[in-house]
């Protein structure tokens, strides 16, 4: 199998890196020269990488396209690029729906829309996809966890807790600079908030199957966490968040 990338960000780097640390089995894999840093990156740092020439060397050569461009770049340049009948694609493209999608590549082909997360590098991490399929849930249990999504409306729901990453990461910046400020050592501060975090994240995906509020619940009244959640829920915390959900789920 020939795997096939359009864009070369983050994301796409991400998988990329992914695959390449996986069992998956694969010939070559081609990128798109787009983004010339990453793409030489990646040629570099794994074996069967092969930068193509332009996108439609891409198509030509692959088995399995993904397509990991901004929505509006995919659009503009879709149309113009010829697709062939045995072909997969997998779409990364978030506000980009699969009637649009099947209009712009116009070939009786697969398509499949997944959302992967910069885990996925890891092999690690939730892949929503779009209509089920079992070829390409194959594929991504390999390097994560895979969600099949049976009505594309539901997938919008997947895609705005995405947009909440940075919100998180940005949570773990400020926990670890407050720590800094108090004197403690910058490298022991991020160890302390990210090793926490991940161990409690790793708690809550044990306990998935039950509600998720039992481990809220769990926490001694009177007690600090209990100070903690309460200040926060008081100060309007969880409805911002809510809100910002809210607006993301609207822009999809």
């Amino acid at each position: 199998m020939k795997l096939g990338f359009i864009g070369t960000g983050n994301i796409v780097t991400d998988v990329i890196t992914g695959i390449c640390k996986s069992k998956i089995s694969y010939k070559k894999i081609f990128i798109s020269p787009r983004n010339k840093k990453k793409s030489q990156y990646l040629k570099k740092k794994f074996k069967k990488i092969i930068i193509a020439k332009d996108n439609q060397a891409v198509i030509d050569n692959s088995d399995l396209i993904f397509l990991g461009v901004l929505p509006s770049v995919g659009e503009s340049i879709l149309a113009k690029l010829n697709f062939k009948k045995k072909q997969t694609v997998v779409s990364f493209m978030s506000t980009t729906n699969y009637l649009k999608l099947k209009k712009l590549i116009k070939k009786k082909i697969i398509i499949i829309r997944a959302i992967p997360m910069p885990p996925i590098r890891l092999g690690k991490g939730p892949v929503a996809i779009f209509p089920p399929n079992k070829k390409v849930k194959s594929f991504f249990d390999k390097i994560g966890t895979t969600i099949e999504i049976k009505n594309e409306k539901l997938s919008k729901n997947f895609w705005t807790v995405s947009g909440t990453m940075a919100s998180f990461y940005e949570l773990l910046a400020v926990l670890s600079n407050w720590l800094i400020r108090k004197k403690i050592n910058k490298l022991d501060a991020q160890k302390y908030v990210t090793s926490l975090y991940s161990a409690l994240a790793e708690l809550a995906l044990l306990n998935s199957k039950k509600p998720l509020k039992n481990l809220v619940n769990e926490q001694t009244p009177g007690g600090l966490n209990w100070q903690g959640v309460n200040e926060l829920r008081k100060s309007g915390y969880y409805r911002l968040l809510e809100k910002s959900l809210r607006k993301i789920y609207k822009r999809l």
